[in-house]
């Protein structure tokens, strides 16, 4: 079963990948053009991260999303270490951050070491007013990533509801 957190619309195995073809298959990009991943390309910063060294931690300001070039990410609760995903190559996550620098709602370590792209939110300001078409494009995908994401946690929460209901319904009957 998938969660929240993983990539809704296109499931990979894990593996080496293009930058350019890494890129195509993160939703916030999928509809740019061949030029305009090269533009995002060039905004791109590259990380790397040792295993077990912290991405950033459950109540950091948000400051943009990564996508894993090479290796594995665990995103965690803190909240008892609960782990909630794997992610591995050409999976993305901390997207909410390009909109919002509210504090992040998980801990992400790397599992392994890993090569990140980073797309940061002054980047993407700033790529609003250097090229508003192509800004729009992301924030089109950015849009269209974090309301999937949202129909998804929905889903969750009405099986959680379900299920409780159950258990209260047993419960009853047993008493």
């Amino acid at each position: 079963m998938q969660t929240i957190w993983g990539n809704l619309f296109k499931r990979r195995s894990c593996g080496e990948d293009s930058l350019k073809k890494i890129l195509h298959n993160i939703p916030v990009f999928q509809d740019l053009t061949d030029r305009e991943l090269l533009h995002i390309e060039r905004i791109l910063y590259r990380r790397s991260y040792k295993a077990g060294e912290v991405i950033f931690r459950e109540g950091d300001p948000g400051l943009g999303m990564y996508i894993i070039e090479q290796g594995l990410v665990d995103i965690t609760l803190a909240s008892g270490d609960q782990k909630l995903i794997e992610l591995c190559d050409g999976d993305f996550f901390g997207e909410l951050a390009l909109l919002d620098d509210g504090p992040r709602t998980a801990t992400a370590t790397a599992r392994e070491d890993c090569r990140m792209l980073c797309f940061f939110q002054p980047e993407l300001m700033d790529l609003l007013k250097v090229s508003p078409r192509l800004g729009v494009k992301v924030l089109l995908g950015l849009s269209r990533t974090l309301g999937e994401r949202l129909k998804r946690a929905n889903e969750y929460i009405q099986i959680l509801k379900t299920v409780e209901s159950d258990i209260s319904d047993q419960r009853r009957m047993n008493v």
